[in-house]
């Protein structure tokens, strides 16, 4: 049900019940205890099995994760619906994300920067429309790539810190399913969001939600991978442009080869693999576009072959 890290493994799959527990409802811990114990107790087999009968995937494992707890079946999905697992632990996947990402971009800049300055005084020879102009250095023309680079470091923080939980909503976002489990009591549906979103690490749940959280987070989110994606496809292409004039080339390891018929050559190769991923990168964008705009009223399922909402978060969590 989520992603690993600190606020992602065994404590997020139990929190929603434990924090209910707390609140007063009728869960024991002796079914606590039984879940608690079988966490990585999956037989995906039987899920399989589970989902060509249900044709549905979370009640699958519902009723595979029941065999296992028999006293805590009942329990299981108390209250909740599909969107309450699914987008929950997709927003989990996706902060997960950014926190690994943004200390390596962070890294990238800082190596820079020691190149550009180390090169800051070095002339070479600036272009435009890739036809000589005037003499610049080495180190400013790193320095353009710096910034864009930067920007898109301001871009990530943005989105990572406004990035927020979507919690205890049901079914249309009311929380209708948990105000009757909670007899009409307010303020202890609140309460269960609160914990529930603490618990999974978020600072903030979404106030308004349909049944799922709003589809611009996943055009926001494919909007900054796309803008990095932009940037290294520059920043690579004018490596692989300045290889061609000998000015700066990738390194050549003792044993490398660089053509099966020439191995003399000096292909900048790891530029051409950034270009190509980054090329791909800046496609995603189109898709949340499309997504967000056909989500009706409280939900629809054209998010279900989303990028964003499965090959996107797919690789992320394996990553």
């Amino acid at each position: 049900m989520a992603a690993g890290g600190d606020h992602g493994g065994p404590d997020s799959y139990r929190s929603p019940l434990a924090s209910r527990y707390t609140l007063g409802l009728p869960i024991t811990d002796e079914q606590i205890q039984e879940m608690k114990s079988n966490l990585d107790n999956i037989d995906f087999k039987m899920a399989a099995e589970e989902e060509k009968h249900l044709r549905h995937d979370v009640m699958a494992h519902v009723h595979t994760f029941g065999y296992c707890c028999p006293k805590a079946a009942g329990i299981i999905h108390l209250g909740a619906t599909s969107c309450y697992v699914g987008d929950n632990t997709d927003l989990i996947i996706l902060r997960n994300a950014f926190d690994l990402i943004l200390p390596k971009l962070a890294r990238v800049i800082s190596r820079l920067a020691c190149f550009a300055k180390e090169h800051a005084n070095l002339p070479t020879l600036g272009f435009t429309h890739f036809q000589p102009a005037q003499l610049t250095t080495v180190g400013k023309r790193c320095c353009l790539w710096i910034q864009d680079l930067c920007m898109d470091l301001h871009n990530w923080k943005r989105v990572r810190d406004d990035l927020r939980f979507r919690g205890v909503k049901g079914t249309t976002g009311t929380q209708a399913s948990f105000l009757q489990l909670f007899e009409g009591d307010h303020q202890k549906v609140e309460q269960l969001d609160k914990m529930v979103t603490e618990k999974a690490g978020f600072k903030r749940a979404f106030i308004i939600t349909g049944q799922t959280y709003t589809r611009k987070v996943d055009i926001e989110v494919l909007s900054v991978l796309a803008g990095l994606g932009a940037s290294v496809h520059k920043i690579c292409t004018d490596i692989r442009l300045l290889a061609n004039l000998k000015e700066m080339e990738e390194p050549f390891e003792k044993q490398q080869i660089g053509s099966s018929a020439m191995p003399y050559k000096r292909n900048p190769m790891r530029s051409e693999r950034c270009c190509s991923l980054a090329h791909h990168l800046m496609t995603l964008v189109m898709d949340p576009l499309q997504t967000a705009s056909v989500q009706w009223f409280e939900r629809t399922l054209d998010d279900i072959n989303s990028l964003c909402q499965h090959h996107f978060l797919k690789e992320i969590s394996q990553k």
